[in-house]
C-alpha cells in the first residue's frame, strides 16, 4: 500500500482486509483479530480510513500485510508514525515471519531496527 493513496479511504479496517483477502490466496484470516488487537486498532474498526490518523492507517496496512500470507513482504518504513507499543508489536512480528522458511520481509528505513534479527543489510550509503 502506498502511505500517500486515497484509493481505500472509503472502507473500514474490515472492508480493507477483505478487499486483500480477495487478492492473496493464502491469507490468514485468523490471524486479523490478533493483529488488531496488537495493534491496538479496536477503537477504529468502524472508521472509514480516511477519517484515521496516519499512524492508525500504517497498522492497518501492517495487519493486511501480515496477514496475506504473501511469500515476500516489502515494507517501506514499517515503524513510521507508529507508537512505542505497535513499534514493538511489529518487531515482534518481524521475528515469527523469520521463522517460516516460505515467506521474507524486506525491509526500506533509514537505519535497521534494533532488537529485529536481520538476514542482511544493504546500505546505500548518504
Amino acid at each position: 500500500m502506498e502511505p500517500r493513496s486515497t484509493h481505500f479511504d472509503p472502507l473500514t479496517p474490515a472492508q480493507y482486509f477483505e478487499t486483500v483477502r480477495g487478492r492473496y490466496p493464502g491469507f490468514e484470516t485468523n490471524l486479523i483479530d490478533p493483529l488488531v488487537e496488537g495493534l491496538r486498532l479496536e477503537p477504529h474498526m468502524g472508521k472509514q480510513l480516511f477519517m484515521l490518523s496516519t499512524g492508525s492507517k500504517r497498522k492497518v496496512w501492517l495487519a493486511a500485510a501480515f496477514a496475506s500470507g504473501a511469500a515476500l513482504l516489502l515494507l517501506d518504513e514499517p515503524f513510521a508514525a507508529l507508537d512505542a507499543p505497535s513499534i514493538a508489536f511489529v518487531k515482534e512480528l518481524l521475528g515469527e515471519v523469520s521463522t517460516h522458511p516460505g515467506r521474507a520481509v524486506v525491509i526500506a528505513d533509514y537505519a535497521a531496527p534494533a532488537g529485529v534479527t536481520l538476514a542482511g543489510v544493504i546500505d546505500l550509503g548518504d
